[in-house]
This record gives C-alpha cells, structure tokens and sequence, in this order.
C-alpha cells in the first residue's frame, strides 16, 4: 500500500510540474495559399500561437523543410496567456506547380516539437521569347545545343530537331558544318539560312545507324558558322550522342539456341601496384555456344587502364584474351581503385557484359 501512495504522490507531482511548463496552441496549424502567380513574386502568412501554460514559453529553432521557404519567429520568451506570431514566407520562383511544406517548430513547451504546413499551386509565368533560346551562339539564339537520340537500334535512321532564332533587329545567316562524325552516320541540314529579325529556323540531325559497324556509344558533333564566321570553339558546337545497339528481334527459336554464348570472369584483380609502375593481365574469353562469337567493341573510358583483344572472333569452343595494361599515374593516391570493362559481343543473350578490375595503390 505504502508504494501505491508513493506512486501516486510522483504521479500528481509529475502532472503539476506539467501544468507548470509552457503550452502552446496555434490558431491553426495549415494555411493554403490557394492558386499564386510565379510573376507576382513570394507570399507570406502568419501564423499566430498563445502560450497557455504557466511559464514563459522559448522558441529554440523553427526550421522550414526547404530553402524556398522562410520563416521569421519571436526571440524573445512569450509569458503565459501570451500570443506571438510565426511568419512564413514562401518563394515560387522556378517553382511552378503544386507545392506542399512544413515548418518545424521546436520549444521548451509541453509538446516540444510542433508543425505547420503550408501548400498552394503556383501558376507559371509566361515565358518571353528570350527564354525559349537559351543557347547563345554569337548573335543566333538556339533552344539547345545537344542532342541525344538515347539507344538505337541497327539498320535505323532517326531525326531530332534543334530550333533557332534570330532575337536581333537584323539579318543573320546560318550554316553547319561537320566537325566530328563516323563515316556517313551523321547527316545535318538548316531549314532557314538566313534569318530576318524574330525569325525562326531548325537544324534537321538525322543519326544513319545502317551506315556503321560500330556499337555502343557514339558522339559526333557540327559547327554552326554565323555570318560567315567559322569559330572553331566548344560555344558554336552542336554535340551529338547515341548508343547504338544490335537488334536480335528477327532470331528464330533456332537461332537462339545455336547462338554465341560469351563466358568470361566478371571480375579481375591486379594486385597491389605502385603509383607509375604499369602491371598488366590477361582475362579468357571463351564461345561456349554453336555459333562464332563476335567482339564488337571493347569499352575502357579510363586513363590509367588500356585493353585490348586478341581475337574479334571465337567459333565454337575457342578461346581469346582480354589484355589489361594498367599504368597510374605517379601522383596517384594510396587506396582501393576500381574500373570497368565492357565488352559488346553478339551473344543475344548478354550482348554487353560488364567486367570490373579492381587494384590497389601501395602506400
């Protein structure tokens, strides 16, 4: 019994020093700033809180959930049976679109964690003309400068387009020139060549994949040469990506059971090597399906490892290498490194493997 009365007098000692420390309620806690213009610039509300308890109430932090949101609270302790005021001020800049954040409030009161949420829908900003062509190009604005046809199929022809304008109050001329391409894989031509004020033309880019034999990435690139001025230079280049890839849709059940199968180590290691000494290895390659295998393309985009095969092809049971030279550089840093290889073959089943090699530098 003596222990009951005991917990009951912690108890009621423990709800009066409850009562005793600050509470604080807010009006409400949400506020929806409805629909909102990106043009017309931030919004703020306030949110408006009472300290219903017996002792001053202290605001440590109040933290927005992102940097578009700023909010503004007393320093000062609020005494009991007391208001104060949380301002929240939300930017919608580049913002456009539905939005919904919360501010964390974080006190010495009896809940000491508390939150308010605003949301809205920001309704974007019409675009000016200028905004349309970002990409500046002498006096020829464009709406991009690269063009990326993502994965593509052999024995295809795709077209992407890239806008441009004249933003001037005068003519200007247009021409393209190739600046780096494979073979007859890229073919490009201006809609407009020459441009009156406002006027807008398009560069026409056509990737051939049915003209090439290499697979994988590829990258090209054109000049655009403004008023008769060729400048050579990163500013007038047109960039052009694809990864090409080899389309084994047409196999027959037949073809897919006598087809090459590519088996190889997925990982190689080099040992422990010091930085400027060169190590080299050699990984097998071996066709354990009926059909020749062909290596199409071996893929290292590391300075300090070079490969090479010995065999483009493998029939049936044979084997090739794969050469690895790895050379760091002298002011390379100790520690673990580890690089990829990738081998596109024409195994339908795995037409790209992956094979990582790993090293590490000595102290």
């Amino acid at each position: 019994m003596k222990k009951v009365f005991v917990s009951m007098a912690m108890a009621l000692v423990a709800v009066a020093m409850m009562a005793q420390q600050p509470v604080i309620t807010f009006e409400r806690t949400e506020h929806d700033f409805g629909k909102i213009n990106e043009a017309d610039g931030k919004v703020t509300t306030i949110f408006t809180f009472k300290n219903e308890g017996m002792e001053p109430l202290v605001l440590s932090n109040v933290r927005a959930s992102c940097g578009c949101t700023t909010p503004k609270w007393p320093r000062q302790p609020i005494e009991a049976g007391q208001t104060g005021e949380i301002t929240v001020t939300y930017n919608p800049n580049g913002r456009p679109g539905r939005f919904t954040k919360t501010v964390t409030i974080t006190s010495n009161a009896t809940e000491p964690t508390t939150r308010v949420t605003i949301k809205g829908e920001v309704i974007p900003k019409p675009a000016k003309p200028v905004d349309n062509y970002p990409v500046k190009m002498g006096e020829l604005s464009l709406k991009s400068k690269d063009v990326n046809f993502g994965k593509l199929n052999d024995h295809v022809t795709k077209t992407q387009e890239i806008e441009y304008a004249n933003q001037t109050d005068h003519d200007i001329t247009v021409e393209l020139l190739p600046a780096k391409a494979n073979g007859k894989v890229l073919d490009a031509v201006v809609t407009l060549a020459t441009l009156k004020p406002k006027e807008t033309g398009k560069v026409q880019i056509a990737f051939v994949t049915e003209n090439m034999n290499v697979y994988g990435p590829q990258e090209g690139s054109f000049l655009i040469v403004v008023n008769g001025k060729q400048e050579q230079t990163e500013e007038y280049t047109i960039h052009v990506r694809a990864d090409v890839e080899e389309d084994f849709s047409n196999l027959t059940p037949e073809d897919h059971r006598n087809a090459p199968i590519l088996d190889v180590a997925t990982t190689v290691n080099m040992g422990v090597i010091k930085a400027g000494k060169a190590v080299k290895r050699s990984v097998v390659l071996t066709n354990v399906g009926a059909d020749p295998l062909k290596i199409r393309r071996v893929i290292s985009n590391d300075a300090d490892m070079k490969v090479a095969v010995s065999k483009l092809e493998l029939k049936n049971g044979k084997q090739g290498q794969i050469k690895i030279d790895v050379l760091p550089a002298a002011d390379s840093k100790p520690g673990a490194y580890s690089r990829q290889i990738t081998l596109i073959t024409n195994d339908p089943a795995k037409p790209r493997m992956n094979v990582v090699v790993n090293w590490t530098i000595a102290e």
